[in-house]
């Protein structure tokens, strides 16, 4: 139960994360293709702060070296690439549903959350397991 509430706040601080740096590139550039640039740009934050806080505190995972940290660091990638994509294709598809940056952030977040869900079984099982990378 630990466990869970831990990656549910983590969870949610990654999503927070995601979205305020996909508002704020949204932001910064207005220009051509800006939505796809911050989707990215939130992906890649999201993705690099999930990664810290689920290999520190939820699987309590010490690097055995640099090497070592970016085996798992691809091998965590590798796992969200399903999971990204449901999360881009709500975030999306909401956008195009109702045309609403609310709509669209609403999307987001459901998005993630079915893939945090995912993720987590497979990080476990791929990832952060007692198996060689």
């Amino acid at each position: 139960m630990k466990i869970l509430l831990r990656y549910s706040l983590f969870a949610g601080i990654a999503i927070v994360l995601n979205l305020a740096s996909q508002e704020i590139t949204y932001r910064v550039y207005p220009g051509a293709f800006n939505l796809y640039l911050a989707i990215l740009v939130g992906t890649a934050v999201g993705l690099i702060s999930k990664y810290q806080l689920d290999k520190h505190f939820i699987f309590a995972y010490r690097v055995q070296g640099v090497s070592d940290d970016l085996n798992r660091f691809m091998a965590y990638s590798l796992t969200g690439v399903i999971t990204t994509l449901v999360f881009w294709g709500f975030e999306l598809g909401f956008d195009a549903l109702f045309g609403t940056r609310a709509a669209r952030y609403g999307g987001a977040i459901l998005g993630l959350t079915l893939g945090y869900l995912i993720k987590y079984r497979l990080d476990r099982r791929f990832v952060f397991s007692n198996r060689t990378v």
